[in-house]
Protein backbone atom coordinates (compact mmCIF):
# COMPACT_ATOMS: atom_id res chain seq x y z
CA UNK A 1 0.00 0.00 0.00
CA UNK A 2 1.42 3.32 -1.34
CA UNK A 3 0.80 6.17 1.56
CA UNK A 4 1.05 9.32 -0.41
CA UNK A 5 1.36 12.67 1.26
CA UNK A 6 -0.23 16.34 -0.14
CA UNK A 7 2.83 18.00 -1.59
CA UNK A 8 3.89 21.42 0.24
CA UNK A 9 1.83 20.77 3.38
CA UNK A 10 4.15 21.03 6.25
CA UNK A 11 1.47 19.25 8.51
CA UNK A 12 1.98 16.02 6.22
CA UNK A 13 -1.42 15.71 5.43
CA UNK A 14 -2.44 12.89 3.27
CA UNK A 15 -6.26 12.31 1.37
CA UNK A 16 -9.09 11.09 2.90
CA UNK A 17 -8.82 7.76 0.80
CA UNK A 18 -5.28 7.34 1.78
CA UNK A 19 -5.94 8.22 5.72
CA UNK A 20 -8.70 5.02 5.38
CA UNK A 21 -5.88 2.75 3.31
CA UNK A 22 -3.57 3.99 6.22
CA UNK A 23 -5.92 3.52 9.22
CA UNK A 24 -6.59 -0.20 7.87
CA UNK A 25 -2.88 -1.12 7.78
CA UNK A 26 -1.69 0.29 10.68
CA UNK A 27 -4.35 -1.32 12.79
CA UNK A 28 -4.47 -4.90 10.94
CA UNK A 29 -3.37 -6.57 13.82
CA UNK A 30 -5.06 -4.87 16.62
CA UNK A 31 -7.24 -6.86 19.45
CA UNK A 32 -10.40 -4.80 18.78
CA UNK A 33 -11.45 -4.66 15.33
CA UNK A 34 -11.64 -1.54 13.50
CA UNK A 35 -13.84 -0.74 10.70
CA UNK A 36 -13.16 0.80 6.51
CA UNK A 37 -14.29 3.99 5.54
CA UNK A 38 -14.24 5.90 8.88
CA UNK A 39 -12.81 9.20 6.65
CA UNK A 40 -14.51 8.75 3.09
CA UNK A 41 -18.21 8.43 4.51
CA UNK A 42 -17.26 12.26 5.31
CA UNK A 43 -16.38 12.94 2.05
CA UNK A 44 -19.55 14.24 0.26
CA UNK A 45 -20.83 16.39 3.03
CA UNK A 46 -17.60 17.95 4.67
CA UNK A 47 -17.61 20.84 5.96
CA UNK A 48 -15.59 23.13 8.73
CA UNK A 49 -14.96 21.63 12.12
CA UNK A 50 -15.96 18.45 10.81
CA UNK A 51 -13.86 15.41 12.72
CA UNK A 52 -13.27 11.54 13.03
CA UNK A 53 -13.10 10.17 16.14
CA UNK A 54 -10.78 7.27 16.32
CA UNK A 55 -10.79 5.88 19.85
CA UNK A 56 -10.01 8.61 22.17
CA UNK A 57 -8.14 10.45 19.62
CA UNK A 58 -10.10 13.62 17.49
CA UNK A 59 -8.55 13.32 13.98
CA UNK A 60 -9.96 16.84 12.32
CA UNK A 61 -10.73 17.38 8.46
CA UNK A 62 -8.82 20.04 7.11
CA UNK A 63 -8.23 21.82 3.25
CA UNK A 64 -5.79 21.26 0.98
CA UNK A 65 -4.26 23.57 -1.54
CA UNK A 66 -6.64 22.22 -4.57
CA UNK A 67 -9.96 22.37 -2.20
CA UNK A 68 -9.68 19.01 -1.26
CA UNK A 69 -10.56 17.78 1.90
CA UNK A 70 -7.40 15.66 3.95
CA UNK A 71 -6.23 14.85 7.28
CA UNK A 72 -3.18 14.74 9.25
CA UNK A 73 -1.06 11.79 8.71
CA UNK A 74 0.99 12.30 12.32
CA UNK A 75 -2.70 12.69 14.04
CA UNK A 76 -3.68 9.05 12.33
CA UNK A 77 -0.54 7.03 13.21
CA UNK A 78 -0.64 8.58 16.38
CA UNK A 79 -4.52 7.15 16.89
CA UNK A 80 -3.80 3.59 15.39
CA UNK A 81 -0.64 3.15 18.23
CA UNK A 82 -3.11 3.59 21.36
CA UNK A 83 -5.57 1.57 19.15
CA UNK A 84 -2.90 -1.08 18.80
CA UNK A 85 -2.49 -0.66 22.64
CA UNK A 86 -5.33 -1.84 23.71
CA UNK A 87 -5.54 -5.58 25.39
CA UNK A 88 -8.59 -7.04 25.09
CA UNK A 89 -10.36 -10.33 26.42
CA UNK A 90 -13.41 -11.33 24.45
CA UNK A 91 -15.07 -13.27 27.38
CA UNK A 92 -14.80 -10.85 29.99
CA UNK A 93 -18.24 -9.02 29.01
CA UNK A 94 -20.28 -6.36 29.67
CA UNK A 95 -24.00 -5.91 29.20
CA UNK A 96 -24.63 -2.70 27.12
CA UNK A 97 -28.51 -3.17 26.65
CA UNK A 98 -31.21 -2.83 26.64
CA UNK A 99 -31.73 -1.28 29.99
CA UNK A 100 -35.03 -0.59 31.47
CA UNK A 101 -35.38 3.30 33.04
CA UNK A 102 -33.31 4.84 31.26
CA UNK A 103 -34.51 8.21 29.66
CA UNK A 104 -34.16 8.29 25.94
CA UNK A 105 -32.25 10.71 24.13
CA UNK A 106 -32.87 12.64 20.92
CA UNK A 107 -29.65 12.12 18.31
CA UNK A 108 -26.83 14.94 19.12
CA UNK A 109 -24.52 16.93 16.99
CA UNK A 110 -22.01 14.39 18.03
CA UNK A 111 -20.81 10.91 16.74
CA UNK A 112 -20.93 8.90 20.14
CA UNK A 113 -23.56 10.67 22.49
CA UNK A 114 -25.13 7.81 23.96
CA UNK A 115 -23.68 4.92 21.89
CA UNK A 116 -25.36 2.61 24.08
CA UNK A 117 -28.66 3.91 23.41
CA UNK A 118 -27.71 4.13 19.68
CA UNK A 119 -26.06 0.37 19.41
CA UNK A 120 -29.11 -1.08 21.32
CA UNK A 121 -31.27 0.60 19.05
CA UNK A 122 -29.69 -0.72 15.88
CA UNK A 123 -30.08 -3.94 16.95
CA UNK A 124 -33.87 -3.62 18.09
CA UNK A 125 -34.74 -2.57 14.59
CA UNK A 126 -32.67 -5.65 13.01
CA UNK A 127 -35.98 -7.62 14.09
CA UNK A 128 -37.43 -4.87 12.99
CA UNK A 129 -36.43 -3.10 9.46
CA UNK A 130 -39.41 -1.24 8.61
CA UNK A 131 -38.50 0.93 11.94
CA UNK A 132 -35.29 2.64 11.08
CA UNK A 133 -36.05 4.95 8.32
CA UNK A 134 -38.81 6.64 11.09
CA UNK A 135 -36.19 6.54 13.76
CA UNK A 136 -32.44 7.57 12.25
CA UNK A 137 -33.34 8.77 8.29
CA UNK A 138 -29.56 9.54 8.02
CA UNK A 139 -28.16 6.76 9.81
CA UNK A 140 -25.68 7.12 12.38
CA UNK A 141 -21.36 6.18 11.78
CA UNK A 142 -19.50 3.40 13.15
CA UNK A 143 -18.41 4.76 16.82
CA UNK A 144 -15.11 5.63 16.91
CA UNK A 145 -13.83 3.50 14.80
CA UNK A 146 -15.09 0.25 16.15
CA UNK A 147 -16.24 -2.89 14.28
CA UNK A 148 -18.65 -3.52 17.54
CA UNK A 149 -20.74 -5.79 15.16
CA UNK A 150 -18.51 -8.50 14.93
CA UNK A 151 -17.48 -8.46 18.90
CA UNK A 152 -21.59 -8.07 20.59
CA UNK A 153 -23.02 -11.01 21.85
CA UNK A 154 -26.63 -11.55 22.52
CA UNK A 155 -27.63 -13.67 25.46
CA UNK A 156 -32.00 -14.52 25.52
CA UNK A 157 -33.93 -16.46 27.99
CA UNK A 158 -36.90 -16.41 25.63
CA UNK A 159 -37.77 -14.85 22.23
CA UNK A 160 -38.56 -11.87 24.63
CA UNK A 161 -35.77 -11.33 26.93
CA UNK A 162 -32.96 -10.09 24.80
CA UNK A 163 -29.59 -8.77 26.49
CA UNK A 164 -26.80 -7.57 24.44
CA UNK A 165 -22.62 -7.74 25.33
CA UNK A 166 -19.80 -6.10 24.20
CA UNK A 167 -16.19 -7.14 26.04
CA UNK A 168 -15.06 -4.76 28.67
CA UNK A 169 -12.10 -3.42 26.41
CA UNK A 170 -14.24 -1.92 23.86
CA UNK A 171 -16.92 -0.42 26.69
CA UNK A 172 -13.88 1.33 27.77
CA UNK A 173 -12.54 2.46 24.98
CA UNK A 174 -15.86 3.67 23.37
CA UNK A 175 -16.57 5.56 26.99
CA UNK A 176 -13.23 7.10 26.69
CA UNK A 177 -13.91 8.43 22.92
CA UNK A 178 -17.59 9.46 23.89
CA UNK A 179 -16.14 11.36 26.90
CA UNK A 180 -13.64 13.43 24.56
CA UNK A 181 -15.87 14.24 22.31
CA UNK A 182 -18.11 15.52 24.86
CA UNK A 183 -15.50 17.47 25.98
CA UNK A 184 -14.63 18.85 22.45
CA UNK A 185 -18.15 19.94 21.60
CA UNK A 186 -17.75 21.87 24.67
CA UNK A 187 -14.71 23.83 23.82
CA UNK A 188 -16.23 24.09 20.61
CA UNK A 189 -19.40 25.90 22.07
CA UNK A 190 -17.68 27.93 24.20
CA UNK A 191 -15.37 28.95 21.65
CA UNK A 192 -18.47 30.79 19.67
CA UNK A 193 -17.96 27.99 16.74
CA UNK A 194 -20.30 28.25 13.90
CA UNK A 195 -21.66 24.32 14.10
CA UNK A 196 -24.36 24.61 16.86
CA UNK A 197 -24.09 22.17 20.11
CA UNK A 198 -26.53 21.21 22.26
CA UNK A 199 -26.37 19.98 25.65
CA UNK A 200 -27.34 16.66 24.56
CA UNK A 201 -24.33 16.71 22.59
CA UNK A 202 -22.62 16.81 26.14
CA UNK A 203 -23.75 13.89 27.52
CA UNK A 204 -21.68 10.82 28.74
CA UNK A 205 -22.78 7.78 28.76
CA UNK A 206 -27.01 6.65 28.61
CA UNK A 207 -26.89 6.15 32.56
CA UNK A 208 -24.83 8.60 33.93
CA UNK A 209 -23.89 11.77 32.21
CA UNK A 210 -20.01 13.05 32.73
CA UNK A 211 -21.96 16.24 33.24
CA UNK A 212 -24.08 17.26 35.84
CA UNK A 213 -27.10 19.56 36.25
CA UNK A 214 -24.68 22.54 37.08
CA UNK A 215 -22.83 22.06 33.76
CA UNK A 216 -20.31 20.48 32.18
CA UNK A 217 -17.35 18.09 33.91
CA UNK A 218 -14.53 19.49 35.64
CA UNK A 219 -11.15 18.80 34.06
CA UNK A 220 -10.36 15.21 35.31
CA UNK A 221 -7.85 14.48 38.12
CA UNK A 222 -6.88 11.48 39.85
CA UNK A 223 -9.20 10.55 42.82
CA UNK A 224 -7.32 11.45 46.38
CA UNK A 225 -9.93 9.87 48.92
CA UNK A 226 -11.95 13.50 49.26
CA UNK A 227 -15.22 11.79 49.94
CA UNK A 228 -13.81 9.15 52.40
CA UNK A 229 -16.38 8.21 54.86
CA UNK A 230 -19.12 9.99 54.09
CA UNK A 231 -22.53 8.06 53.41
CA UNK A 232 -23.93 7.71 49.91
CA UNK A 233 -27.17 8.30 50.97
CA UNK A 234 -25.96 11.60 51.51
CA UNK A 235 -23.90 12.26 48.50
CA UNK A 236 -26.14 11.08 46.20
CA UNK A 237 -28.96 13.34 46.61
CA UNK A 238 -26.56 16.06 46.86
CA UNK A 239 -27.23 19.04 43.82
CA UNK A 240 -24.34 18.60 41.24
CA UNK A 241 -22.92 15.49 42.45
CA UNK A 242 -22.78 13.69 38.99
CA UNK A 243 -20.34 16.99 37.86
CA UNK A 244 -18.05 16.35 40.63
CA UNK A 245 -18.26 12.69 40.21
CA UNK A 246 -17.30 13.34 36.48
CA UNK A 247 -13.83 15.44 37.28
CA UNK A 248 -12.28 12.20 38.28
CA UNK A 249 -10.87 9.48 36.21
CA UNK A 250 -11.70 5.82 37.62
CA UNK A 251 -9.95 5.31 40.85
CA UNK A 252 -9.49 1.40 39.75
CA UNK A 253 -8.59 1.34 36.64
CA UNK A 254 -7.24 5.20 36.27
CA UNK A 255 -7.59 5.39 32.40
CA UNK A 256 -11.41 6.71 31.76
CA UNK A 257 -13.73 9.51 33.22
CA UNK A 258 -15.19 8.38 36.48
CA UNK A 259 -19.63 8.17 35.87
CA UNK A 260 -20.41 6.58 38.98
CA UNK A 261 -20.17 6.45 42.56
CA UNK A 262 -19.38 3.46 43.60
CA UNK A 263 -20.46 2.64 47.45
CA UNK A 264 -20.58 -0.19 50.27
CA UNK A 265 -24.19 -1.85 50.06
CA UNK A 266 -23.30 -3.38 53.84
CA UNK A 267 -22.36 -0.34 55.38
CA UNK A 268 -23.56 2.19 53.18
CA UNK A 269 -20.23 4.56 52.69
CA UNK A 270 -18.64 5.41 49.68
CA UNK A 271 -16.02 3.93 48.33
CA UNK A 272 -14.74 6.19 45.19
CA UNK A 273 -16.17 7.35 41.54
CA UNK A 274 -15.31 4.50 38.90
CA UNK A 275 -16.25 3.92 35.45
CA UNK A 276 -19.24 1.95 34.57
CA UNK A 277 -16.25 -0.99 33.57
CA UNK A 278 -14.92 -1.22 36.77
CA UNK A 279 -18.40 -0.77 38.59
CA UNK A 280 -20.05 -4.08 36.84
CA UNK A 281 -16.49 -5.78 37.87
CA UNK A 282 -17.34 -5.77 40.90
CA UNK A 283 -20.79 -6.14 40.61
CA UNK A 284 -21.75 -9.54 42.31
CA UNK A 285 -23.72 -12.22 39.97
CA UNK A 286 -26.87 -12.74 41.91
CA UNK A 287 -29.08 -14.99 41.05
CA UNK A 288 -31.61 -14.38 44.41
CA UNK A 289 -30.90 -11.66 47.42
CA UNK A 290 -28.76 -14.61 49.05
CA UNK A 291 -27.48 -16.63 45.94
CA UNK A 292 -24.84 -15.65 43.51
CA UNK A 293 -22.98 -17.66 40.98
CA UNK A 294 -19.30 -17.19 41.12
CA UNK A 295 -18.24 -15.92 37.58
CA UNK A 296 -15.04 -16.16 36.00
CA UNK A 297 -14.28 -12.61 36.52
CA UNK A 298 -13.63 -13.10 39.88
CA UNK A 299 -10.04 -14.66 38.90
CA UNK A 300 -9.32 -11.08 38.12
CA UNK A 301 -10.38 -9.66 41.50
CA UNK A 302 -8.75 -11.97 43.90
CA UNK A 303 -5.56 -13.06 42.02
CA UNK A 304 -4.15 -10.97 38.88
CA UNK A 305 -5.81 -7.55 40.00
CA UNK A 306 -6.33 -8.77 44.03
CA UNK A 307 -4.56 -5.70 45.49
CA UNK A 308 -6.12 -3.18 43.56
CA UNK A 309 -9.79 -4.24 44.39
CA UNK A 310 -9.38 -4.93 47.99
CA UNK A 311 -7.02 -1.63 48.10
CA UNK A 312 -10.82 -0.60 47.10
CA UNK A 313 -12.98 -2.22 48.81
CA UNK A 314 -11.52 -1.01 52.18
CA UNK A 315 -12.18 2.27 51.37
CA UNK A 316 -15.15 2.02 53.14
CA UNK A 317 -14.69 2.49 56.68
CA UNK A 318 -16.83 -0.39 57.87
CA UNK A 319 -15.03 -3.17 55.92
CA UNK A 320 -11.77 -1.61 56.47
CA UNK A 321 -12.45 -2.23 60.52
CA UNK A 322 -13.84 -5.16 60.70
CA UNK A 323 -10.41 -6.24 58.41
CA UNK A 324 -13.81 -8.00 55.72
CA UNK A 325 -15.86 -7.75 53.02
CA UNK A 326 -19.38 -7.17 52.24
CA UNK A 327 -21.10 -10.37 52.63
CA UNK A 328 -21.62 -11.43 48.86
CA UNK A 329 -18.07 -10.35 47.87
CA UNK A 330 -17.01 -12.55 50.86
CA UNK A 331 -19.13 -15.31 49.68
CA UNK A 332 -17.53 -15.27 46.38
CA UNK A 333 -14.21 -15.08 48.29
CA UNK A 334 -15.07 -18.20 50.14
CA UNK A 335 -16.29 -20.25 47.20
CA UNK A 336 -13.62 -19.22 44.64
CA UNK A 337 -10.46 -19.00 47.03
CA UNK A 338 -10.72 -20.39 50.37
CA UNK A 339 -12.20 -23.99 49.01
CA UNK A 340 -11.08 -24.23 45.91
CA UNK A 341 -9.13 -27.02 46.74
CA UNK A 342 -12.80 -29.06 47.13
CA UNK A 343 -13.62 -28.52 43.95
CA UNK A 344 -13.48 -31.89 42.06
CA UNK A 345 -12.18 -32.59 38.36
CA UNK A 346 -13.41 -34.48 35.42
CA UNK A 347 -11.39 -35.64 32.88
CA UNK A 348 -11.53 -33.95 29.62
CA UNK A 349 -9.95 -33.47 26.02
CA UNK A 350 -7.09 -31.38 27.65
CA UNK A 351 -6.56 -33.35 30.80
CA UNK A 352 -8.54 -32.29 34.11
CA UNK A 353 -11.39 -30.16 33.95
CA UNK A 354 -13.25 -28.37 36.98
CA UNK A 355 -16.88 -29.76 37.69
CA UNK A 356 -19.60 -27.81 36.56
CA UNK A 357 -20.51 -23.57 37.87
CA UNK A 358 -19.51 -22.83 41.13
CA UNK A 359 -22.25 -21.03 43.21
CA UNK A 360 -22.82 -19.85 46.89
CA UNK A 361 -25.70 -19.15 48.78
CA UNK A 362 -25.91 -17.78 52.22
CA UNK A 363 -28.43 -18.44 55.11
CA UNK A 364 -28.46 -15.40 57.86
CA UNK A 365 -26.95 -12.02 57.60
CA UNK A 366 -23.90 -10.49 58.68
CA UNK A 367 -26.31 -8.53 61.08
CA UNK A 368 -26.27 -12.00 63.32
CA UNK A 369 -22.71 -13.56 62.32
CA UNK A 370 -23.39 -16.46 64.83
CA UNK A 371 -26.55 -17.48 62.49
CA UNK A 372 -25.04 -16.81 59.04
CA UNK A 373 -23.66 -19.63 56.91
CA UNK A 374 -21.87 -20.16 53.48
CA UNK A 375 -22.69 -23.17 51.11
CA UNK A 376 -20.80 -23.54 48.61
CA UNK A 377 -21.77 -25.90 45.77
CA UNK A 378 -21.66 -26.78 42.07
CA UNK A 379 -24.12 -26.46 39.43
CA UNK A 380 -24.28 -28.60 36.35
CA UNK A 381 -22.08 -31.36 37.28
CA UNK A 382 -20.87 -33.88 33.92
CA UNK A 383 -21.54 -36.72 36.06
CA UNK A 384 -24.73 -35.46 37.02
CA UNK A 385 -24.07 -35.04 40.70
CA UNK A 386 -24.85 -31.46 41.76
CA UNK A 387 -22.82 -31.59 45.42
CA UNK A 388 -22.26 -29.51 48.56
CA UNK A 389 -18.53 -28.57 48.25
CA UNK A 390 -18.71 -26.85 51.93
CA UNK A 391 -20.14 -25.02 54.61
CA UNK A 392 -18.52 -21.80 56.29
CA UNK A 393 -19.78 -20.09 59.17
CA UNK A 394 -19.43 -16.25 58.72
CA UNK A 395 -16.76 -15.66 61.35
CA UNK A 396 -15.01 -18.49 60.23
CA UNK A 397 -15.28 -17.06 56.81
CA UNK A 398 -13.93 -13.59 58.09
CA UNK A 399 -11.03 -15.26 60.21
CA UNK A 400 -9.83 -17.17 56.77
CA UNK A 401 -10.38 -13.58 54.54
CA UNK A 402 -8.11 -12.11 57.66
CA UNK A 403 -5.66 -14.44 57.19
CA UNK A 404 -5.26 -14.06 53.23
CA UNK A 405 -5.78 -10.67 53.37
CA UNK A 406 -2.60 -10.14 55.23
CA UNK A 407 -0.89 -12.58 52.75
CA UNK A 408 -1.79 -11.00 49.82
CA UNK A 409 -1.83 -7.41 50.82
CA UNK A 410 -0.31 -6.33 53.72
CA UNK A 411 -0.17 -2.58 53.38
CA UNK A 412 -4.28 -2.69 53.03
CA UNK A 413 -4.06 -5.42 56.33
CA UNK A 414 -2.07 -2.85 57.95
CA UNK A 415 -4.72 -0.06 57.48
CA UNK A 416 -7.17 -2.14 58.86
CA UNK A 417 -8.35 -3.42 62.54
CA UNK A 418 -11.08 -3.44 65.23
CA UNK A 419 -9.21 -0.49 66.79
CA UNK A 420 -11.31 1.93 63.60
CA UNK A 421 -14.86 1.67 64.66
CA UNK A 422 -15.24 5.02 65.99
CA UNK A 423 -18.20 6.88 64.09
CA UNK A 424 -19.07 3.87 62.33
CA UNK A 425 -22.64 3.00 62.42
CA UNK A 426 -23.61 1.15 65.60
CA UNK A 427 -25.94 -1.47 63.49
CA UNK A 428 -24.09 -2.40 59.59
CA UNK A 429 -26.72 -1.71 57.38
CA UNK A 430 -28.58 -4.64 55.50
CA UNK A 431 -26.88 -5.94 51.82
CA UNK A 432 -28.88 -4.13 49.07
CA UNK A 433 -28.26 -6.83 46.27
CA UNK A 434 -28.79 -6.07 42.91
CA UNK A 435 -30.95 -8.58 41.74
CA UNK A 436 -31.86 -7.33 38.00
CA UNK A 437 -28.82 -5.42 36.52
CA UNK A 438 -31.26 -3.15 35.08
CA UNK A 439 -28.92 0.20 33.98
CA UNK A 440 -26.13 1.51 35.34
CA UNK A 441 -27.57 3.79 38.09
CA UNK A 442 -25.25 4.71 40.80
CA UNK A 443 -24.43 1.21 42.40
Amino acid sequence: MSERVVPGRAEGTVTLAAADNLWVSLTAGSAVPTTSAVFTRFSSDARPGQYVLLGAYVVELARTGDGRWSVPEAEVRQAAAAWNAVEMDALDLVRIGPFRGVPEQERGGGTLCGWRRRITRELQEADHPGRKAAQEPEGWPHPAGVDWRRLVVQRSRDRRERSWWLPRAVVRLLDAAEHTEAQRLHTTRAGGADTPVTDQDLRATDSQPTTGMNGPALPQRPYTGELQGQLYSVLSRKPGMSRQVAGWVCAVCGTVPATVLDHCHEHGYVRAPVCPSCNTLERPDHLYDNDIRVAGRYRRLFHTDAVGWLRHWHRCPGCRARTTLPLPHLAAWTAHTATRTLRPTHPGSRGRKLCGVLRVSWTGSQNTPRSCLLTVSVDFCPSGEHRVLARVHYREAVAQFGTWLAETAPDVAAAAGPDRLDGLPAEPRPVVADTNGEGLALF
